[in-house]
């Protein structure tokens, strides 16, 4: 079956920039946008989607619906479409593309196949093409195959064959690595500054891991304005790690930071309107001090 039209829950950051590399090749991109912030439709604009009344006008609209949102909300999510296409009789194959377990991407999937739609396990791994990247979706389950056609349109896809739960298998131990480091390096660095050895700890960094330095600089800023989503994120890989016999605690201890750096003023911070000037140091003690109250 040939895709003509797709539907994007929700146009946030990555939402939005896949929903507007998919329109740019052809694709008809639908939204919903009822109860939503000025932002994600100031986004959702700025991709060019049409925003449609509801759920019902929408899966009867598309031929896929990719859920593209915070962890936390994924599962609310599927519920609310999983009414739609009761509703409407639609049989319509949603793909959940959120940071969820393999044991969360089968309930999803449950949830689904029970009300009618054919449901597709995904993950996506790279930044939004929002900001001129291309991200690789991977993808498993029975309908996979359906977004085999999508690769080359603005995305990569990786189709991991038709289990169920690969897809979320793999989004989950790479981001344990990406996000789980920066939570580890925040981490190490929260606790020198309160030990009163930031600038020693720093200039040893500078001498003996000057790269790894350096990407501290670039990436730690920007991450209190994501942590608020991550810390979902954290706990869904805990619970993979958990399942497959490996230890949770990394990755709890990774959700604590980020519920701290949601505490932090550059929180309040968008992907759009993080403070580029912001130094490391000055992240680090914005950390500190929600750590002391």
């Amino acid at each position: 079956m040939a895709l003509q039209a797709i539907a994007i829950l929700s146009p946030g950051d990555m939402g939005h920039g896949v929903g507007r590399v998919l329109g740019e090749h052809g694709y008809a991109v639908l939204t919903c946008l009822a109860g939503r912030s000025a932002r994600t439709r100031e986004l959702a604009a700025r991709a060019g989607m049409e925003d449609v009344p509801s759920l019902e006008e929408l899966v009867s609209r598309t031929d896929l619906v990719l859920s593209i949102l915070p962890p936390s909300r994924a599962a609310a999510l599927a519920g609310d479409v999983a009414a739609a296409i009761r509703a409407t009789a639609e049989p319509v194959t949603v793909a959940d593309c959120n940071a969820v377990s393999p044991q969360t991407a089968v309930e999803i999937g449950a949830l689904i196949g029970a009300a009618g739609g054919s449901f597709i396990d995904a993950g996506i791994i790279g930044r939004s093409p929002a900001g001129g990247a291309v991200p690789r979706i991977y993808t498993s389950g029975p309908a996979a195959d359906l977004m085999d056609e999508l690769d080359g349109a603005g995305v990569f896809v990786r189709n991991l064959g038709p289990a169920v739960g690969r897809a979320s298998a793999i989004k989950m131990c790479y981001a344990s690595l990406t996000k789980g480091t920066a939570a580890l390096q925040l981490a190490m660095l929260a606790a020198a500054h309160s030990l009163g050895l930031y600038g020693e700890l720093a200039e040893e960094l500078r001498q003996s891991q000057g790269t790894a330095l350096a990407a501290m600089e670039r990436r730690l800023p920007g991450v209190p304005a994501n942590a608020g989503r991550w810390i979902g994120e954290m706990e869904e890989i805990a619970a993979t790690f958990e399942a497959a016999g490996v230890t949770p605690r990394f990755h709890q201890g990774a959700a604590e930071m980020f519920r701290l750096l949601a505490r932090t003023p550059f929180a309040e911070e968008d992907p759009e309107s993080i403070d580029p000037k912001r130094t490391l140091e000055e992240t680090v003690r914005a950390l500190a001090a929600v750590r002391a109250r």
